[in-house]
């Protein structure tokens, strides 16, 4: 079944197998370019939506895996984490640090290791759902595995 799913969710799958995830990558008829799309598509509530939002931390990528249900406070979270400046990064700056597009970031199966943070707001749900590396595709996971498979540091960051 992996095999018929795009290249870049491939690569997701890999990743997943590597840290023993126990969701399936899949793919929908329907995009899951945005929180609410997504929710839609599953049929679940739009905090269970796990964003995959890419910033630029002090010249460095940083990934933030927030819960659909509200935006990040950028300079919250420059405080929570100790940092100058926290930005949105572009398509260009997306693309390189994950070799995925905006709107399908999945949170692992990056050509190299992301710093992430995963929003506490998450916790709230027992089922999430993330990008599998397209716009298309989506895994379910939780709490604590996600945390676990991105090495993420557990942040409230609105």
């Amino acid at each position: 079944m992996a095999e018929e799913l795009p290249g870049r969710s491939r690569r997701v799958v890999e990743a997943l197998e590597r840290v023993g995830a126990r969701g399936a990558v899949r793919e929908l008829p329907a995009s899951t370019r945005t929180a609410a799309e997504a929710a839609a598509a599953l049929g679940c509530e739009v905090g269970a939506i796990a964003n995959s939002l890419v910033f630029v931390a002090d010249g460095r990528p940083l990934l933030v895996m927030t819960s659909g249900r509200h935006r990040v406070d950028l300079a919250l979270l420059a405080e929570r984490l100790g940092r100058g400046r926290v930005r949105r990064a572009t398509a260009e700056e997306v693309r390189a640090a994950t070799g995925q597009a905006i709107g399908g970031v999945a949170p692992l199966g990056h050509p190299a290791p992301v710093e992430t943070v995963v929003d506490t707001a998450l916790e709230d749900y027992p089922r999430l759902w993330a990008a599998g590396g397209t716009p298309h595709t989506v895994f379910p996971t939780d709490f604590d595995e996600l945390v676990k498979m991105t090495d993420g540091r557990p942040v409230a960051v609105n």
